[in-house]
């Protein structure tokens, strides 16, 4: 079984505050590694609701409750969806949220469901079995314009339009199946100048397709600020983002909700009353220390970003 290494295991569960008998929102449980670190530090009277979009996840959490004292509530389903699942469960506000928009490493290593270039399997990379579109749905029928938008887009690679030209020519012969397939096919389209050391030339292509298949960044703003105005005051939440564009959705929405005063600057006088919502604690996302990296590489481009709801005494 694969070992799954929370990132930035401790800085997280320090960042979340944890009182022993909050509530608290795990948005993105992965590999239940920072979810049962959360769980460890509630009492009975505590809760923790967990949720994601691979049920194997859901399973694999639901059976390794032993020994808590927890109350917990594990449910598959996109964390854009978390308002419904909150007023399913009666629950109205919460004392910490945390995302990790990474990938497990159960996903990566025994899924199956193509994730990783490191094995070469059918092209799948759906979260959700349920869901009608896979990898080999997006490289095998949409078409090159709209590849090459994706790839460049969620995936930041500048080969894109060479790698959707030859995604596109290749399979006017037979489908592009697997992972193999594809892997070879990115490292052949970009230079070899151009091939970062230790990192697989198909790394950003993959991450184009997952972002797609799983919907991963459509609303992530939006949602990140419906999740703010569930906390408490004093609540925390802490997002960990793995790209840029994760990132940037992230900051922009900790900006806004941060912001005070949004009257025209032409105006002498605040007139519009608008209060922050958050404290930012990291002006600056934290990353992961460099022994964390030599320990475990998926690390390497992990960004920390953390908030706290204030108080009105603090307004």
């Amino acid at each position: 079984m694969a070992n799954h290494i929370p990132v930035m295991y401790t800085e997280v569960l320090e960042s979340l505050d944890i009182k022993t008998d909050g509530i608290y929102l795990d948005m993105t449980l992965g590999g239940f590694g920072h979810g049962r670190g959360i769980c460890e530090m509630l009492g009975k009277d505590g809760l923790y609701i967990g949720l994601d979009l691979d049920s194997s996840a859901i399973i694999r959490a639901s059976s390794s409750t032993g020994g808590l004292k927890c109350e917990t509530a594990f449910i598959q389903t996109h964390f854009s969806r978390f308002v419904e699942i909150l007023a399913g469960l009666g629950v109205k506000t919460l004392d910490g949220i945390l995302m990790d928009l990474g990938i497990s490493s159960y996903q990566l290593e025994e899924s199956g469901r193509g994730f990783s270039f490191n094995f070469d399997e059918l092209l799948d990379m759906r979260m959700d079995t349920s869901s009608k579109l896979s990898a080999y749905e997006i490289v095998n029928t949409y078409s090159q314009e709209r590849l090459a938008d994706i790839i460049e887009s969620y995936g930041e690679e500048r080969f894109a339009k060479r790698i959707a030209a030859r995604i596109a020519q290749d399979r006017k012969s037979s489908p592009i199946k697997t992972t193999g397939q594809l892997a070879k096919l990115c490292a052949q389209c970009i230079p070899a100048r151009f091939h970062v050391p230790g990192r697989n030339p198909a790394t950003k292509v993959f991450q184009a397709l997952r972002i797609e298949a799983n919907d991963l960044l459509s609303g992530l703003g939006d949602t990140v600020r419906s999740a703010i105005a569930h906390l408490n005051e004093g609540g925390r939440i802490s997002i960990i983002s793995f790209h840029s564009l994760e990132d940037r959705a992230v900051k922009q929405a900790f900006a806004e909700a941060a912001k005070g005063c949004v009257c025209p600057k032409e105006l002498p006088v605040c007139v519009c009353n608008h209060l922050p919502e958050i404290k930012l604690l990291t002006k600056k996302p934290l990353a992961p220390s460099s022994s964390e990296i030599v320990a475990n590489p998926r690390a390497r481009s992990a960004k920390l970003r953390v908030a706290s709801k204030l108080v009105i005494s603090d307004m």
